[in-house]
């Protein structure tokens, strides 16, 4: 381990992190988000890019690394400072993309991998889950259901590796990965792949774009 590990391993607070978001494009994501009179591709772009810019804003974040060829979402993502934008690798899939994303991230500092499906995430309970990943060499924080993963994390000079898709929380688990201490309630528990997780979602508060897309449900209360 380098002494920039170590350094991020005693002090999480000092730790200024890489986020990697892989995105697939719109027209070939969340096929199974139907929301009545909203389109299913603009929902899905609206949730990414919602999902970008809280990363974007959290305080402990010092890069965000989005993968994807969604060119919709480029244009909509002008004005979120910090970008860099790296292309899908072929042959795709999820941990090819982030493995794409993770290359160009610098070992020295801490890693995560996020998914670009949280549009309720909040900056402040991203920070609090990757200070306490600032800890540990592995850290995975669990979806709503318990069985996914929303965010995997490795500390500078830790070899990355991920197994995402259904049931990973526990792959990543045996990959030694310590379970963070995020609570039902947290933001960054809620992805979001079906109408019934978004209004799920829409409690805890969505991003901007999400919620001028599901404002046709007015119980829907923006971000603060």
């Amino acid at each position: 381990m380098t002494d920039a590990s170590a350094e991020g391993r005693d002090g999480g607070a000092a730790a200024r992190w890489a986020v990697v978001i892989p995105v697939k494009p719109a027209a070939r994501g969340k096929s199974r988000l139907v929301v009545p009179g909203v389109d299913r591709v603009t929902l899905a772009r609206a949730i990414a890019l919602d999902t970008i810019e809280a990363v974007a804003a959290c305080e402990v974040v010092d890069r965000v690394i989005v993968v994807g060829d969604d060119g919709g979402l480029v244009l909509g993502a002008v004005g979120i400072p910090g970008l860099r934008l790296v292309p899908e690798p072929s042959p795709g899939g999820l941990d090819a993309a982030i493995a794409a994303g993770i290359a160009v991230a610098d070992e020295r500092t801490p890693r995560a991998a996020l998914l670009g499906d949280l549009p309720a995430l909040r900056p402040p309970d991203l920070a609090a889950a990757l200070r306490a990943a600032a800890t540990v060499a592995r850290a995975a924080v669990a979806d709503a259901d318990g069985t996914g993963t929303t965010l995997l994390t490795a500390a500078p000079g830790v070899a990355w590796t991920s197994a995402f898709g259904d049931g990973s929380f526990a792959r990543h688990r045996a990959l030694g990965a310590v379970p963070l201490p995020v609570t039902d309630a947290s933001t960054l528990r809620h992805d979001v792949d079906t109408a019934d997780q978004l209004e799920t979602a829409a409690a805890l508060g969505l991003g901007p774009r999400t919620a001028a897309l599901w404002r046709v449900d007015h119980r829907v209360r923006p971000v603060a």
